[in-house]
C-alpha cells in the first residue's frame, strides 16, 4: 500500500508542518502522518505569532524558506511592532491570528507542496535496525518504511489533562493522546520527563463590556514578517486590556486546594514566563492586579482568548473569579482553562542537526525537546526537516551559529544545556543581539536558503539590492553636505546643539533623536532619498547609528569562532583528565562536545576546566 519514503514527519503541529516542508520542498519524497488532518498547524493556546525574539525567529524561519512567515501575514488579524521604544536590536514583530484561517492556509499550503504524501493515524512504535531508523508503524497496524524519521508529538505523548481535580488522558482538549512512542524510546536508552503547560479560558465576546477595558490597537502599516510580497489585511481587529483585582484573587484562592498544581497530582514543570494566573497570584502576592489581554481568535468568530489567565483550577472558580474583572461581569465562557502535563525527552540527547546520539537518522523537533511556544517548534521542525533532508544524501547539516540566528542560539542552549522546564525564547539569551536583529533576517540567513534550495534566486536578488541601496545611502550622507542655515533650524526642534559650519550629513545624522523623518523636511535630501523604500531607510539607520556596537559584537563573534575551530573527539575519555572537576568531567562525558567552543557552553563546566582542555590539547 505504501512505498518507501525518504523521510516521515509524525505530527502535523507547527514543528511537524515546517518539517514536513522543508524535507518535501529539498526533494525528499516526504510522509506527514498526524492523528487528525483537520487540525493540522492548529494553535492549540494563544491564536497569535511572534512577540520577543519569537518575531525575531518567524523572520528567520521565512528568510530559510519556511512557511511560517507567510501563513502569519496572510491571516493575521492584527500587526504590532514590539519594543519600539527600546534598541532595536529589542523591536519585535507580533500579530494576532485567526486561528481557524491559519490552519486552513497552512494545510493548502502543504497540500500544494511538491512530493508530500498524508496519512491520518497514530504512529505508535517506531521500525529499529540496530542503530538505525527504518520505519514507523502505526494504530490500525501499518508499517511504513522510510530513510529517516522527525517526531514532532508536541503535548500529546502520553498527554494527560487536568481541571481542578478532574484529569483524563489527551493531547489536547477534545483529541486524544498518543501512546506507545514514550515506552519504546525508553527501552532503548533515552531518557525522558514530564513537562506541563496550560491555557486560558475561552470566552463569549458578545458578553463582554469592552468600553470598561483599554483599547490595543494594531499599527496603521503593519509589516508583517515575510520578506516576500505577501497580503497583508487592509482593516484589522483590536484587542483590548483589563486587570484583576484583590476580590478575583480572593475567589481563585478559594479553589487552590483543588488545584492540580498546589495538590501535587501534576508531576510536570511549567514554564516559569508564562505562569497560570494561580500561579501568578502566589508567587506575587504583594501585587493586586495583574494585566490580562483580551483578543479575538478571528475576523468573525466571537470566540475570545483571555491572555494572561492561564488555569487549570476547577470551571467553577474560574468562571467566578472572572466575573469580578472589569468588563466580564456577565461573561458567558465556552470552555474553562486547563493544564496539560506530557512526556519530552531531554535535549542533549541530541545533535546539534537535531538528529538522536542514540538512533542514527531519528530527529526530535518541538515540545519533545522540552521547548515550548509555536514559533520555537517551527523553527525546530524547519532544521530537523532539513538536516534530515542533507543526512539521508550525505550532504553536510545545516548548523546556524549563534551569531547567525536565534535558531541557533535555541538549539546551541537546549543540546548543551539542557531544560528542566519548558523552554521560551528570549533576546537576553542571545549574546550577539545587535547583530540578529528582526530587519536583517533576510540578509542574515536568505543565501543559506538559497543554496539548499528553499529560496528562489528572486528572493536573493531582492536581498542584494537591499544591501546595495542601504550601502548607497550611507555613502551618500559621507559625503554630502549641509549648511548652519539647512539644518540649525530642525536640531533647534530636537534640542541638539547648533552648527556654525558645513558639515557631512551622516554627522548629523548620528546625534540622537535626528532621524530621516527629520533630515527629509530638507527639501535637496527629501528628493534624494525619496526612492528608497522605508524597510531600506532603517536598515541603513541602524547599521550607522550602531555601526560601534555591530563592529564589536562580531569581533566578539569572531574570538568564539577560534574556539569552535579547535575539534574534540566525541569519543574521547575525559577520565585520562585528572585536572579536570569531577561535574566538569561528567558534563563532558554526557554531551561528547564537539569542539571547544561548544565545550565552553555546556552548563557546569566551568572556564577553568576549558583551560585545563586547552592546555591537554596544546593551546
Amino acid at each position: 500500500m505504501f512505498p518507501t519514503y525518504d523521510i516521515i514527519i509524525v505530527g502535523g503541529g507547527h514543528a511537524g508542518s515546517e518539517a514536513a516542508a522543508a524535507a518535501a520542498n529539498l526533494g525528499s519524497k516526504t510522509l506527514l502522518i498526524t492523528m487528525n488532518m483537520e487540525v493540522i498547524a492548529k494553535m492549540s493556546c494563544n491564536p497569535a505569532m511572534g512577540g520577543v525574539a519569537k518575531g525575531q525567529i518567524v523572520r528567520e524561519i521565512d528568510a530559510l524558506g519556511g512557511y511560517s512567515g507567510i501563513v502569519s501575514d496572510e491571516t493575521m488579524i492584527q500587526f504590532r511592532m514590539l519594543n519600539r521604544s527600546k534598541g532595536p536590536a529589542m523591536w519585535s514583530p507580533r500579530c494576532q491570528s485567526d486561528r481557524m484561517r491559519f490552519a486552513e492556509k497552512w494545510r493548502l499550503m502543504l497540500e500544494q507542496t511538491p512530493n508530500l504524501d498524508f496519512w491520518q493515524d497514530m504512529v505508535t512504535g517506531l521500525l529499529i535496525k540496530g542503530d538505525q531508523i527504518v520505519g514507523v508503524k502505526t494504530g490500525l497496524g501499518v508499517e511504513i518504511n522510510c530513510k529517516a524519521v522527525v517526531l514532532t508529538n508536541g503535548t500529546f505523548l502520553n498527554g494527560k489533562i487536568h481541571v481542578g481535580e478532574k484529569n483524563f488522558g489527551g493531547g489536547r482538549m477534545g483529541e486524544k493522546s498518543a501512546t506507545g512512542i514514550t515506552a519504546q524510546l525508553i527501552e532503548l536508552g533515552f531518557e525522558h520527563g514530564r513537562m506541563k503547560t496550560g491555557t486560558p479560558p475561552r470566552i463569549d465576546g458578545r458578553s463582554l463590556n469592552y468600553s470598561l477595558m483599554e483599547e490595543q490597537a494594531g499599527e496603521e502599516c503593519p509589516e508583517g514578517f515575510s520578506f516576500t510580497d505577501t497580503q497583508k489585511p487592509t482593516g484589522q481587529r483590536p484587542c483590548h486590556i483589563t486587570y484583576t483585582n484583590p476580590k478575583v484573587h480572593d475567589i481563585l484562592k478559594t479553589g487552590f486546594e483543588k488545584s492540580p498544581m498546589f495538590a501535587g497530582r501534576i508531576q510536570g514543570i511549567g514554564p516559569r514566563y508564562c505562569p497560570s494566573i494561580e500561579d501568578k497570584i502566589n508567587r506575587f502576592a504583594e501585587r493586586e492586579r495583574h494585566q490580562l489581554f483580551v483578543e479575538p481568535e478571528g475576523w468573525h468568530t466571537i470566540e475570545i482568548y483571555v491572555n494572561g489567565f492561564s488555569s487549570s483550577l476547577p470551571e467553577e472558580v474560574q468562571y467566578k473569579a472572572l466575573q469580578h474583572v472589569p468588563g466580564f461581569e456577565n461573561c458567558r465562557m465556552f470552555r474553562p482553562g486547563y493544564a496539560i502535563e506530557y512526556d519530552y525527552f531531554p535535549p542533549i540527547q541530541l545533535k546539534h542537526n537535531l538528529e538522536t546520539k542514540l538512533i542514527h537518522n531519528l530527529f526530535f523537533a518541538g515540545q519533545i525537546n522540552g521547548t515550548t511556544g509555536y514559533e520555537e517548534a517551527a523553527c525546530q521542525g524547519l532544521m530537523a526537516g532539513i538536516n534530515a533532508h542533507q543526512n539521508i544524501n550525505e550532504l553536510a547539516p545545516l548548523i546556524l551559529k549563534r551569531d547567525e540566528a536565534y535558531i541557533g542560539v535555541l538549539i546551541d542552549d537546549l543540546i548543551n544545556k539542557g531544560t528542566d522546564e519548558p523552554y521560551r525564547m528570549f533576546t537576553s539569551r542571545a549574546e550577539y543581539r545587535i547583530l540578529l536583529r528582526q530587519d536583517n533576517a533576510d540578509i542574515r540567513l536568505t543565501h543559506i536558503g538559497n543554496q539548499l534550495g528553499l529560496a528562489d534566486e528572486n528572493r536573493l536578488q531582492k536581498v542584494h539590492e537591499k544591501k546595495q541601496q542601504t550601502q548607497a545611502i550611507e555613502k551618500w550622507l559621507s559625503k554630502t553636505s549641509v549648511s548652519p542655515d539647512q539644518v540649525n533650524p530642525l536640531l533647534t526642534s530636537v534640542n541638539s546643539s547648533l552648527i556654525n559650519q558645513k558639515v557631512k550629513l551622516k554627522t548629523i545624522f548620528l546625534r540622537p533623536n535626528v532621524d530621516f523623518d527629520l533630515l527629509t523636511k530638507i527639501d535637496f535630501i527629501q528628493e534624494a532619498l525619496a526612492g528608497y523604500d522605508t524597510e531600506v531607510l532603517q536598515q541603513a539607520a541602524i547599521q550607522m547609528k550602531y555601526e560601534g556596537y555591530i563592529v564589536r559584537e562580531k569581533e566578539n563573534a569572531e574570538k568564539m569562532h577560534r574556539l569552535e575551530n579547535i575539534k574534540l573527539n566525541e569519543h574521547y575519555d575525559y577520565n585520562q583528565i585528572v585536572s579536570l572537576s569531577a561535574e566538569g568531567r561528567e558534563k563532558l562525558k554526557k554531551i561528547k562536545p564537539l569542539s571547544l567552543g561548544q565545550a565552553s557552553r555546556i552548563s557546569g563546566v566551568s572556564a577553568a576546566d576549558i583551560s585545563v582542555l586547552m592546555v591537554h590539547l596544546g593551546r
